[in-house]
């Protein structure tokens, strides 16, 4: 039986094109970010998905993102696809030894899942569960390479699968790394194992981006920036002190610190809209992946505001 066939039988519909098909169409990718709730009340994640479902391509769902312990990605994956959203899976490798990571991609290939972003994940001592073990019997290059494996019918034992699956693979680069060539030979082996597209982590220099981008675009995958919003001065030069590889230029902190009492989020919003328009009109990249941690309302303001409608595009 089919995987289509599989879908048909469980009555599973996808409402918009895959991140595949809209990156091979041309158009701008457009993607938002949901993040799973501490617990099992999910009604502020299904006010989320609502109301982005129809407003971004695809919604990326983090998996325990910073090591805290959250609702399962796979579990709110399945009800923006539910929902009639596209989700985009995130998996990695910190929680999950091979044999589990490929029976989760197993079950959501077969859910309609057709999008994975594939990571390393974040230490366990960052995290919430300082005592957990950490597993990482795999990397992201060789989780991509696992999953390569499985399009050919193959497990990581060497072991024949009675069907293969098949995903649109995805992967990560920090453009704001110091030194940035650890960061371009990981780049690098992530296309060779199978990467189709690329997700950064946050950028703000744009004038660094760019030149990163020429690097970049030397290689056969899409590329889409990954935007976080400000949402003060005080974020800004937090995130300077605490988040490898992320870089807030001073302008932009003073922007953000000019802001009139209560208005901060207004100016994030302004900067991150200024960047998307500066991406798109000097073809920066290949899309943008919004990133509005617990402000994920703004979305759509953020969006009117960078003149940024997916049914226009």
């Amino acid at each position: 039986m089919s995987v289509e066939t599989v879908w048909k039988e469980l009555n599973i519909k996808h409402a918009h094109p895959s991140i595949e098909e809209v990156l091979a169409s041309g158009k701008f990718l457009v993607s938002g970010e949901i993040g799973p709730p501490k617990g099992p009340d999910v009604e502020e994640v299904i006010e989320h998905i609502d109301l982005l479902k129809d407003k971004v391509h695809a919604m990326n769902i983090t998996d325990n993102q910073s090591s805290v312990m959250r609702y399962p990605s796979l579990a709110t994956a399945l009800m923006i696809l539910e929902r009639g959203g596209e989700p985009n899976l995130q998996i990695t490798c910190r929680d999950r030894n091979r044999m589990s990571l490929e029976n989760e991609l197993l079950f959501a290939y077969t859910r309609g899942v057709r999008s994975v972003l594939c990571l390393t994940g974040d230490s366990v001592p960052v995290g919430d569960h300082k005592d957990a073990k950490s597993v990482f019997d795999l990397e992201s290059v060789q989780l991509l390479n696992m999953i390569r494996g499985m399009e050919e019918g193959m497990d990581l034992g060497g072991n024949e699968m009675n069907a293969p699956v098949k995903f649109f693979k995805g992967a990560i680069v920090t453009p704001e790394a110091h030194p940035i060539e650890p960061q371009l030979i990981k780049f690098e082996k992530k296309v060779e194992a199978g990467a189709q597209w690329i997700q950064t982590q946050a950028i703000y220099d744009m004038d660094n981006f760019a030149e990163f981008m020429k690097t970049a675009r030397q290689y056969p995958v899409k590329l889409q920036a990954g935007l976080v919003l400000l949402t003060s001065a005080g974020m800004a030069k937090y995130m300077n002190a605490n988040v490898p590889g992320v870089t807030v230029p001073q302008d932009l902190i003073d922007e953000m610190a000019a802001s009139e009492k209560g208005k901060a989020i207004d100016t994030g919003i302004k900067i991150m809209a200024r960047h998307i328009k500066r991406i798109r009109e000097e073809n920066l990249a290949d899309g943008v992946h919004i990133m509005a941690i617990g402000k994920e309302g703004v979305v759509p303001r953020i969006l009117e505001e960078a003149e940024l409608d997916i049914n226009a595009l």
